[in-house]
Parts: structure tokens; C-alpha cells; sequence
């Protein structure tokens, strides 16, 4: 049962998402589409509460309760961030808004990634929280290795970005050769993934 809310709770996020944006760009309602992008966090709330729900009634904690916790996690590290980078790519294309920014190079892109970085610093932490609000809550420890596994990995991601972050920083990525950068934006950047 989890696993088919942490699906739905995914396709949730998208279909809020692209809903959102078609009421404020296609059709004209940009109050009711900031309303609708509104709603996105309250998925994450009823994983939450039924995550825990599923542990007091005995559920083993596993994978799945790893798994929902990261969910949360990165929905509060880099949610609004993936919301308002598909925001500003829509206002643009449907609404004549400005071009975003492009791929930045040297120092500015460095910036970049270990702002990034601090998004997954906080979806690390939340999840970590989680997880250990879920070991307390369980309070075996035979039982809790897999909720404390999860919490590793969260580390591990969180020393991966920053090593991706540090690269930059120490060989910055330079535009490429005849091109100014500031000028024409550069390439459009990969964007979040989720």
C-alpha cells in the first residue's frame, strides 16, 4: 500500500504540476493555477501521516518507509525550486516571458552547484529526521537496521553532490570557444529531475 502512495503521490505531484501551469499560462487563471501549485505539499503531508499510520499498526519498517521519507525529503529541497524552474520555462514559452538563464560557467556555475548542494543538505536532513523519528517511534532496534541504512544513504547522496559541487569549484567549466555566455543564455540547462 505505500508503494502505490509514494506512485501516486508522484504522478500527483506532476499532474498538480502541469495543472497549475496550464490554468496560469493556457487558460488565463493565473490565481487559480498558483492555487492548485499550492496544494503539491499536501501530498507529501498524507504520505507522511500514512507512513507513520503504517508503522503503529505494525507494519516492519523497511524499504518502503526509506523510500517515502526520501520522497518527502527531496520534495522539501527541491520542490519549489522544480516548480519555479518549470514556471519560468512555461511563462516563456506560453506567455512571452523572458528566456531563462542558461548553463553557467566558471565561478557563477560553481555557485550554483553548491546552492544546489544546500537543497540536498535539507532533503537530507529531512529524511534523516524522518527516519530517526521513525526508529524512536518503532523503538527495536533488530528492527530499525533498515530505517538506519536508509539514513547512510542519505549521507552518501549528500557527499556525492558535494564532490560534484567541489569539481566545479576547482576545474570551473568554461563557455566554449567564439560563444559569450551572458549574451545568449548558452545551452538551456538539463533542470531538475524528480
Amino acid at each position: 500500500m505505500l508503494v502505490g502512495l509514494i506512485i501516486a503521490c508522484e504522478v500527483g505531484f506532476w499532474v498538480l504540476l502541469a495543472g497549475g501551469l496550464a490554468l496560469r499560462y493556457l487558460a488565463g487563471m493565473p490565481r487559480l493555477g498558483a492555487a492548485v501549485l499550492l496544494m503539491e505539499p499536501l501530498l507529501e503531508l498524507v504520505l507522511l501521516v500514512v507512513s507513520f499510520i503504517d508503522l503503529k499498526n505494525g507494519g516492519e519498517p523497511s524499504w518502503r518507509h526509506g523510500l517515502a521519507a526520501f520522497y518527502i525529503g527531496y520534495t522539501v529541497g527541491y520542490g519549489h525550486y522544480t516548480v519555479k524552474w518549470l514556471d519560468g520555462h512555461a511563462a516563456h514559452r506560453f506567455a512571452g516571458g523572458p528566456k531563462p538563464p542558461g548553463t553557467k560557467y566558471g565561478k557563477e556555475r560553481a555557485v550554483h552547484e553548491w546552492k544546489l548542494w544546500t537543497r540536498t543538505l535539507a532533503a537530507a536532513l529531512v529524511a534523516i529526521g524522518l527516519l530517526q523519528a521513525g526508529i524512536w517511534y518503532v523503538g527495536d532496534d533488530a528492527a530499525t537496521g533498515g530505517l538506519q541504512a536508509w539514513q547512510a544513504g542519505a549521507l552518501r547522496v549528500l557527499g556525492i553532490q558535494a564532490l560534484i559541487a567541489a569539481s566545479y569549484s576547482i576545474w570551473p567549466r568554461k563557455a566554449p570557444a567564439g560563444t559569450d555566455a551572458d549574451r545568449d543564455g548558452a545551452a538551456e540547462p538539463a533542470g531538475p529531475k524528480r
